[in-house]
């Protein structure tokens, strides 16, 4: 029997945004994404103005209000721009939709099939943590992205800084949830949606002097999705799930990773475009060599650019992380190479918090 819950891929993150025509122009210079096509007003879509960025294999949708009154605008009014919506491409939405509400789902919007110039198309969502939705995407007989989109220079310009080509496909999709939520919203993905977990860490695992978190990886789409969730712990003074929580009004997502063939060369063109990233100190890679062993990168390039790297019994990984991407201290983006490893950088999660927390005290938030 075929599996009601299959996951093929991610499918697209979507953005609500203030303004998202600036978003756009934001996330296309800075990260070097096309804006490939747009849906708005002008297209008779009066919900909202969308813009579609691509590159390769990862599609972003940044959406912003038309209107004061929408729901939209209730939600950035909230949580600033956040990314509302990670959507699951799967084989049969019908299926996913009415076997994930059977095990307890909520719903958002109930299955409908769309016709136009492109095919067929089948959607529908379910609610997960705080606003964030899981929309579910049959698009096997669709060969546009969604409904009313036209190519983005319709209507305008494209910005003239070239696109990059580094970044290849979504890698995984962070949670931060209030304290004591985690095990609550692993139970969801296991029992409702059928994923597993992949891997775990405690407060010892992930703790400085003055904070600490836990974290549990869910496994779904024999995976391809990866969706780690964060809480707090206790610590001496607020840690950086908490003080995204504060800002963010609530739980949501904390990070999109981008995974790439080439961080090096990826880095350097993200800090060339003046993409700024979190810093450890020069000590770090004194003591590289011998937590890491032998990698086929440049120490001395890793070290110029900041980049950060672990290994474990599988290989290992070099990874980095923006500051975050707008005036609220919520969201950002990390950078990963895998080679071989297919865990999450523990070995770096000192360096990294430690980092962090430098930026909340100028914040005046730890």
């Amino acid at each position: 029997m075929k599996d009601p819950l299959a996951i093929e891929g991610f499918d697209y993150v979507r953005f609500y945004a203030e303004n998202g025509r600036q978003s756009a122009l934001f996330f296309a210079s800075a990260f070097g994404f096309k804006i490939e096509s747009y849906r708005g007003p002008e297209t008779k879509h009066f919900e909202s103005a969308d813009y579609l960025l691509t590159q390769n294999k990862i599609r972003l949708l940044i959406s912003a209000p038309i209107r004061s009154t929408s729901e939209i605008a209730k939600l950035v009014f909230t949580h600033g721009m956040t990314a509302s919506d990670v959507a699951f491409r799967v084989p049969d939405c019908e299926a996913f939709f009415n076997e994930a509400v059977k095990r307890g789902a909520k719903p958002d919007k109930s299955p409908q099939t769309t016709e136009d110039q492109f095919g067929t198309l089948k959607t529908a969502s379910i609610k997960a943590y705080g606003d964030v939705i899981h929309s579910i995407i049959e698009r096997s007989n669709y060969k546009g992205f969604l409904p009313g989109f036209v190519p983005y220079e319709t209507f305008f310009s494209h910005p003239k800084q070239s696109e990059l080509s580094g970044l290849k496909v979504i890698d995984h999709v962070v949670a931060n949830v209030e304290l004591g939520k985690m095990n609550h919203w692993v139970k969801f993905y296991e029992e409702v949606l059928g994923f597993s977990q992949f891997q775990h860490f405690s407060d010892n695992d992930i703790s400085t002097e003055y904070s600490a978190l836990m974290s549990k990886v869910m496994s779904g789409g024999n995976g391809k999705i990866k969706l780690p969730i964060n809480e707090p712990a206790e610590g001496k003074r607020k840690s950086q799930i908490e003080e995204y929580l504060e800002f963010h009004n609530g739980p949501g997502v904390q990070h999109l990773a981008f995974a790439t063939n080439n961080i090096i060369d990826v880095i350097r063109s993200l800090r060339e475009r003046g993409v700024t990233f979190l810093s450890v100190p020069k000590t770090y890679y004194d003591e590289l060599p011998s937590r890491v062993g032998s990698i086929k990168q440049e120490l001395k390039e890793l070290a110029e650019l900041g980049i950060l790297v672990d290994r474990d019994d599988d290989g290992y990984l070099l990874q980095l992380f923006t500051k975050p991407l707008h005036d609220r201290p919520t969201f950002f983006f990390e950078i990963i190479q895998r080679e071989g490893s297919q865990g999450f950088g523990v070995g770096n999660f000192k360096a990294l918090f430690e980092a962090i927390e430098r930026d909340q005290a100028l914040r005046g938030n730890l």
